[in-house]
């Protein structure tokens, strides 16, 4: 079996030709463009790029945030696409030239480089699954501490930690709308969105039931405690969901907003509770210091609540059609700290042995083996 060293390429055989390797990704990339559509893709670029020089863009600020958000997604996008082909086309030049001249080093460096490349495309090829019906959605993240009382609450914390570090890391703008915190440590549940296109579809995988095994620290005895907490991801709503409550169906509490804060964040009745009379749903928001703004982004969030409750009603009908259940399991991923270090999702299998990279928001290849795994799911079988 040949290691590292011996192999630049550790997914080929060393004996593999450089040519049929890169073949292969040409293809992977060939089909990549197709699905986006690149054509598409720069004209819709042009038609914001031209919106977003209107004098008037910013009166509507909302609306200007959507468009600009959009437009620099799309730019991102074309740009991976157009470097990925451009590297693919310099490293089979520079193969052959090295080739011809007996360079071996240069040969290595080009099966680095290839290498590179087959973990962008691998990337890139997973955002072309995302094509659900609100996949292209920013998303809203509710996080609850569940069985496990403190250590739970505990638990709901570094998972939020977790989120909002991957969004950091791929620099994703985050809102946290609302943090409910515990008496001894850690939170009750928190909501927050992730305001970048396809934030839903990437993160929907991510939905169930997170499992914490570790020594409780706190626990006095130092035992093992076992903790639970849930994660919900939801699609914002647009304004063309039609999503409408009558206002006789809402009722709104005002209150002080609770736990750290600013000088004005706790001194006044800001905070807002909506509920949803007819079906119980109940959300707050006290991020900001206007009751105005906390009642319009508790709206909000109440709007894709119910979205989405459409949505498995829409579903759950189909299920019957079809004599059909949900194929989802609720409980999707173990994070063991003790007696021996291991993350793994229970649906997908993949796993790390680096719980501490992984809960400081290294959870990439638990996304994308999600989306290829739900993307199985999905597909009818044969």
């Amino acid at each position: 079996m040949p290691t590292r060293e011996e192999s630049a390429l550790p997914w080929v055989d060393v004996a593999a030709d450089f040519s049929v390797v890169l073949d292969e990704l040409n293809t992977t990339l060939k089909s990549i463009e197709a699905v986006l559509d690149v054509d598409d893709l720069r004209q819709e670029i042009s038609d914001l790029e031209q919106q977003a020089a209107a004098p008037d863009l910013w009166n509507d600020v909302e609306a200007a945030q959507a468009l600009t958000s959009r437009l620099s997604f799309l730019q991102g996008t074309l740009r991976r696409v157009e470097e990925l082909r451009s590297r693919l086309d310099d490293v089979a030049l520079m193969h052959e030239m090295a080739a011809e001249e007996g360079d071996d080093d240069t040969l290595a460096e080009t099966e680095r480089e290839l290498d590179s490349i087959r973990s962008v495309i691998d990337e890139l090829e997973v955002r072309t699954l995302l094509n659900g019906e609100y996949d292209a959605r920013e998303a809203l993240v509710t996080i609850r501490s569940e069985a496990g009382g403190v250590d739970a609450a505990d638990f709901a914390e570094m998972l939020m930690r977790m989120y909002l570090r991957w969004a950091e890391r791929h620099k994703y703008p985050t809102e946290v709308y609302d943090v409910s915190y515990a008496e001894e440590a850690g939170i009750k549940s928190a909501t927050f969105a992730v305001k970048v296109p396809y934030a839903y579809g990437t993160l929907s995988v991510e939905q169930g039931t997170h499992r914490l095994v570790r020594i409780s620290p706190f626990d006095n005895q130092g035992r093992r405690q076992t903790s639970f907490a849930g994660v919900e991801v939801l699609p914002v709503v647009e304004q063309t969901d039609h999503v409408e409550i009558p206002e006789n169906e809402i009722r709104v509490d005002v209150f002080r907003s609770s736990g750290p804060g600013g000088q004005s964040v706790n001194t006044t009745d800001s905070a807002v509770r909506m509920t949803h009379i007819p079906t119980g749903i109940v959300v707050s928001c006290q991020n900001e210091k206007s009751q105005i703004q906390n009642r319009a982004a508790a709206l909000r969030v109440l709007q894709a609540r119910l979205l989405v409750v459409r949505q498995q009603e829409q579903k759950a009908e189909m299920d019957a059609l079809k004599g059909e259940g949900s194929s989802w399991g609720n409980q999707m991923r173990s994070y063991v700290l003790h007696p021996y270090q291991m993350v793994k999702d229970l649906r997908t299998e993949q796993e790390s042995g680096n719980p501490g990279d992984v809960l400081d928001g290294g959870i990439d290849a638990f996304i994308e083996a999600g989306i290829r795994w739900r993307r199985q799911q999905e597909a009818p079988a044969a």
